[in-house]
C-alpha cells in the first residue's frame, strides 16, 4: 500500500518491468491497426508472409501478428500482479522470443511457413527482446532468489 493507502498494482522492481512491457506490447499492437503507422497498410493480411503492411515502415505485419502484440501486453499487465507471475512472463517472454528468432533465421522470409510474417527487422527485434526480457527477469529477480522469498 502506498501512504495515500491505496494499493500498487506493482510492488516491485520486477512487477514494474513486466508492466511497462506489457504496457509496451499493447502500444505496439494498437500501432499496428492505424494507418499511417503502419505503411502499405491496404496490403495487410491475416497471416502469412504476403502481408506487404509495415509497422514504422520496417517492421513486417499482419493482424494476426498484432493480434499476438495485444495478448502479449494484456499477459503482461495481469502477470504484473504478483512477482512469480511477473518473472515468469519476462522470462518466459524472452524464450518465447529467442525462439522466434531462431525461427525467423531457419525459415525463409518468402516461405509459407513464414505465417506470422517474420522479416529480418523483426529476427533482430525478437533478438534483442529476448535478452532485454530474459535479462530483466533475471536480473531483477536476483535478490529475491537468493533468500529464497516468494511473493
Amino acid at each position: 500500500m502506498n501512504a495515500q493507502g491505496v494499493k500498487s498494482i506493482t510492488q516491485t522492481p520486477l512487477q514494474t518491468a513486466a508492466l511497462v512491457v506489457g504496457l509496451v506490447f499493447l502500444l505496439v499492437g494498437i500501432l499496428g491497426f492505424i494507418p499511417g503507422i503502419t505503411t502499405n497498410y491496404g496490403a495487410m493480411q491475416f497471416a502469412g508472409h504476403q502481408s506487404e503492411a509495415m509497422l514504422l515502415g520496417l517492421f513486417q505485419v499482419s493482424v494476426l501478428h498484432n493480434i499476438v502484440h495485444l495478448l502479449l501486453g494484456v499477459a503482461g499487465v495481469l502477470m504484473a500482479r504478483t512477482w512469480a507471475s511477473a518473472r515468469l512472463y519476462l522470462i518466459g517472454g524472452g524464450i518465447i522470443y529467442l525462439l522466434l528468432f531462431l525461427y525467423g533465421l531457419l525459415v525463409a522470409d518468402e516461405s509459407a511457413a513464414n505465417f506470422v510474417p517474420l522479416n529480418t527487422a523483426d529476427d533482430w527485434l525478437h533478438l534483442l527482446l529476448a535478452i532485454g526480457m530474459i535479462g530483466l527477469g533475471a536480473l531483477l529477480s536476483r535478490d529475491r532468489s537468493r533468500t529464497g522469498a516468494i511473493r
